[in-house]
């Protein structure tokens, strides 16, 4: 079924979507569940049914509400008993260049054009001001596609009057309004049209005859692109990628040509898009993804490739090389659990398509790039899967390859000591844990978001729910941000208690796996505890909701003397703690 879901996509999808819902709903996956209201300037009605299968795809079971025909503005702005009922997490505003109601004419003023614009603004801004005050949801908004045909030809591009240029200057005030609120974000169709090629996207045939705002077949284009801003805000993106070697980060075989004969560098065609894929792919270090390569090779040669003087790519920028002659897919579990994370956060890139296939069987969750063997083609057919769609970036993101290339060092550093607390200690650790605060919402979002292992509720935050839980006195929010010797590890744990009284339940706590077994969990009980019992709470109520991964916390509130009260038959449990009954945990840890 993976082929129906990688671009360019197949008629067949939305052909028969009933008898893929029905398989992809079959597959045992651990359901996230989230309500979605698509409020449509269009017909909306196939967008809905290709955007369920592209979320259930990812593990997100959606249910759905639907504006009626271009009723996206009547929905938001007048009582809608129906919407406020339905409480959506998600309003997704499927809006096109159909919908601005008024172009300049050749005949305005600048000043006539200015207050056509700014009215056309305000008519889409005062509705995401009035979802935020009335639903408090993540708003995904289109941006515009340009026209389908220019008056004054080029000029329309530079004159103010020209539909193109009051297009761009709408589409750029859209985007400031993104940059400006942190649960708003651009479904960019824009780009999307002009990529599937803007007189397919907009065949005026499917407007007249169904009020399609686009082509039937460029729909799962439209669902794939907003389903990748949904999964991304709750954690669905990938993490970290798996590279081969030998035609894939460069032309030729270095076992049998040579190091001297591999196809890299400015000096041949081929050597140019190797080179270019590399520089994209070394570009992603600034999203915190993690490369690293897995190579059926002489560990010596592949090295020896790594240090070409061609190569864009630098030892250093890899976190882990792994080259053998072991199956590629047992290395990968092997990686995964080396850097604690779970095989479903890779995505693995190869040439050879036999590779590709063992990888997509024997790898649970692990995403197989579909690449091809033409390098000049790699870049598109990773790009536009979305495997690393970014809503927030950190300051903590560029930093992560260099976070698990210290977690390495630490890892060698254990081996020299029998006892596990001495080693602790020579780490030098120091922890800064206090409130959130505004500088870190983001990274708190995403820690929220993909911590699987070690999240007591798995329960998901968007980085404006942060920022209310934040400042909502009747929360207790810690984050906890860790430095060693061995460098900076970021903000790696935070949780979220809300008080009733001289009672606290704790919402959320999650935990970086980077910081697994030293100690920082220990020194976040501590602190929370002692935020408690500064707020007067007496009992602290604990939960663990089991999930297929975070197994390792089942017990985590016994070890810090929290008694179990409550277990059903799912392995749900509720723990409670007396305040007064707690003692300091942490011995390792010092705090700043």
């Amino acid at each position: 079924m993976d082929d129906l879901f990688t671009p360019p996509f197949s008629s067949q999808l939305l052909l028969k979507r009933r008898q893929i819902r029905k398989e992809l709903l079959a597959q045992g996956t651990e359901w996230l569940d989230k309500k979605i209201a698509i409020l449509g300037g269009s017909t909306t009605y196939d967008i809905r049914q290709a955007l369920e299968l592209f979320l259930l795809d990812q593990g997100i079971r959606p249910l759905f509400y639907e504006s009626g025909h271009c009723q996206y503005w009547q929905d938001v702005m007048f009582q809608n008993d129906a919407l406020l009922q339905f409480q959506p997490d998600v309003i997704y505003i499927h809006t096109s260049n159909r919908n601005i109601l008024k172009y300049p004419v050749l005949s305005n003023t600048k000043e006539e054009v200015e207050e056509l614009f700014q009215s056309t603004y305000r008519h889409f801004a005062g509705m995401w001001g009035q979802i935020e005050d009335v639903y408090g949801c993540t708003v995904i908004q289109n941006n515009f596609e340009y026209p389908y045909w220019r008056l004054q030809g080029n000029r329309e591009a530079a004159d103010i009057r020209g539909s193109v240029n009051f297009i761009t200057r709408l589409n750029l005030a859209f985007a400031e309004y993104a940059q400006e609120h942190g649960n708003f974000f651009i479904n960019d169709i824009n780009y999307l049209s002009a990529d599937y090629g803007l007189e397919k996207w907009g065949d005026p045939f499917y407007w007249y005859m169904y009020k399609y705002a686009l082509a039937i077949d460029a729909i799962p284009v439209l669902a794939h692109s907003v389903a990748n801003i949904i999964k991304s805000l709750y954690g669905k993106n990938k993490k970290a990628l798996a590279l081969d070697l030998d035609n894939t980060l460069w032309g030729g075989i270095i076992g049998d040509e040579g190091v001297e004969n591999l196809k890299i560098g400015p000096e041949t065609p081929a050597g140019q898009a190797y080179s270019e894929f590399q520089e994209y792919l070394k570009a992603h270090r600034q999203l915190g993804v993690i490369l690293n390569v897995i190579s059926k090779n002489d560990s010596a040669q592949a090295l020896s490739g790594l240090n070409h003087p061609d190569m864009v790519l630098k030892l250093d920028d890899f976190v882990m090389v792994t080259a053998n002659w072991e199956p590629k897919s047992q290395n990968l579990i092997d990686m995964a659990h080396a850097l604690s994370i779970s095989t479903d956060s890779f995505v693995f890139v190869d040439d050879n398509p036999a590779e590709r296939e063992i990888v997509r069987q024997q790898v649970e969750g692990a995403a197989v790039a579909e690449i091809g063997s033409a390098p000049e083609r790699f870049i598109r057919a990773i790009d536009r899967m979305g495997y690393f769609e970014a809503t927030t970036i950190s300051t903590d993101d560029a930093l992560r390859g260099e976070m698990y290339h210290q977690n390495t060092q630490r890892a060698r550093m254990a081996e020299a000591f029998a006892d596990y607390g001495e080693y602790l200690r020579s780490l030098e650790m120091k922890a800064d844990i206090a409130p959130f605060t505004p500088l870190y919402f983001a990274r708190i979002a995403q820690l929220s978001n993909k911590s699987n292992q070690f999240n007591l509720t798995t329960r998901r935050y968007t980085q404006a729910e942060i920022k209310r839980i934040a400042e909502d006195e009747g929360y207790i929010t810690l984050y906890g941000r860790l430095v060693d010797k061995f460098g900076d590890n970021g903000v790696v744990s935070i949780v979220i208690g809300r008080q009733s009284g001289v009672m606290a339940e704790i919402d959320l706590w999650a935990m970086s796996c980077r910081v697994l077994k030293r100690g920082m969990e220990s020194a976040m009980m501590d602190a929370f505890v002692k935020a408690c019992r500064a707020r007067g709470v007496q009992k602290v109520i604990g939960y663990y909701m089991p999930t297929a991964k975070n197994g390792m916390v089942k017990e985590f509130f016994a070890m810090f003397g929290y008694k179990k009260i409550y277990e059903d038959h799912e392995g749900n449990t509720k723990w409670e703690l007396q305040v007064d009954d707690y003692r300091q945990m942490n011995d390792v840890i010092e705090g700043k």
